[in-house]
């Protein structure tokens, strides 16, 4: 089976075609057969695409302003040239998209029909960055494989599962009838980091309890009880939970009323001051980078010390918040960028939870190394670096429902 996965940003694209053979999904993620992105913001000018198969590499420049004609470009490049793997588009069996936002409607992968894609654009207005994205690469495979069935595969479905004293916000209970809830994100990489952890613990995900962290420019913790998400610090949108490297996270609402009465702050300026320019950026004033962060503590640079430090206070405090809906921690799961490739980050996460018998080995967390478990011989909490993979995560899914069909 030849399964296509687009997963669509709001500013890149990347894509990734695997060949699954026989009738038995692989435990362990195959190396897809070919791999492109595009990059949106290379250039005010232009995107880049860049496209690997069969050994070879090629790059060229697509417009802006033409994104939807951008995934009929990416296409080509499977059929044509260098990186030619297909004789044609039509062997491909299912293509997979991740799609940031489902609301309350899904709690798993789903085929996509006309409903699907009208639930998918109502929500534009909960994931005004990413839902669009989505439907653009839907459309452009409808047009050009009009016959290969497509799946959705939401950031929200592993969530979907949450007890409402998690999920319900505490406001008017009416707002909750009418769509205003805790739906989380990052469910695909959460899932997948869980079922990963205990592979390599060798038990059981339903006789598990994990916090994954989810560690990058967007970063989200999950409470993993039974095989279930109980809790995660994502909300109705993306923006509520940890500092990350742009987003401000959780602060007190009260400081937007401020801003729109006394700095005659719009809907729009609070969107952007929250979602593009605080967090790690907010605080360094220059970067929303960790390895600028790093960089520039070991300079003297004390605004980067103290992002540094309010990054981790952050971090900690909602691992203690996903502690209270736990019995037990089986697990500490880190993921994605920096939490896959920053050390001192990791360390730092760790101390002051010794009490629960978690034990790091430093020498083994400053390697960083991937699908390991990093903690001491004697710690009764393990502490595992996963290499969060979402497109193999989506294609799994892909394959589930082409064979239960």
């Amino acid at each position: 089976m030849k399964i296509l996965v687009l997963n669509a940003g709001s500013s890149s694209q990347k894509s990734s075609l695997y060949h699954v053979e026989g009738n038995t999904l692989p435990s362990q993620r195959p190396e897809p057969i070919w791999e492109a992105s595009i990059d949106w913001t290379a250039s005010n000018d232009f995107g880049t695409l860049k496209v690997k198969a069969n050994g070879n590499k090629t790059e060229m420049k697509l417009d802006p302003n033409k994104r939807v004609e951008g995934v009929s470009k990416v296409l080509e490049t499977l059929t044509e040239g260098d990186t030619k793997i297909l004789e044609e588009l039509s062997e491909i069996d299912v293509v997979g998209h991740r799609v940031v936002h489902g609301g309350s409607d899904y709690s798993e992968a789903t085929r996509i029909t006309s409903e699907v894609k009208a639930k998918i654009e109502q929500l534009i207005t909960l994931a005004p960055n990413h839902n669009p994205a989505h439907l653009e690469g839907i459309e452009a495979i409808e047009r050009l494989l009009p016959d290969v069935p497509q799946v959705a595969v939401f950031d929200t479905a592993f969530h979907n599962k949450m007890p409402r004293s998690s999920a319900v916000y505490p406001i008017p209970y009416e707002w909750f009838e009418k769509g205003i809830r805790r739906y989380g994100f990052h469910g695909t990489s959460h899932k997948y980091c869980a079922q990963r952890a205990a592979q390599l613990l060798g038990k059981p995900l339903e006789s598990l309890q994990l916090i994954t962290c989810h560690l990058g420019n967007g970063c989200s913790l999950a409470a993993i009880r039974d095989g279930i998400s109980v809790d995660t610090t994502m909300g109705f949108t993306p923006l509520e939970g940890l500092m990350m490297g742009t987003r401000s996270g959780s602060i007190d609402p009260a400081i937007l009323i401020y801003l729109m009465w006394e700095h005659k702050f719009n809907a729009e300026q609070l969107y952007h001051l929250l979602n593009k320019e605080s967090g790690i950026k907010g605080i360094t004033g220059k970067s929303s980078d960790m390895r600028y962060v790093l960089e520039h503590i070991e300079k003297g640079d004390e605004r980067a010390k103290l992002a540094f430090d309010m990054f981790i206070h952050h971090l900690k405090t909602g691992i203690g918040a996903m502690l209270g809906n736990l019995t037990r921690l089986d697990a500490l799961v880190f993921s994605a960028g920096i939490g896959e490739h920053s050390a001192p980050v990791r360390e730092a996460a760790c101390q002051g939870f010794e009490f629960l018998g978690l034990k790091i080995d430093l020498e083994k967390d400053a390697k960083s190394p991937v699908d390991t478990d990093i903690s001491t011989e004697d710690s009764p909490v393990r502490v595992l670096i996963i290499h969060t993979e979402e497109d193999w995560a989506i294609a799994s899914e892909c394959w589930q429902i082409v064979q239960s069909n």
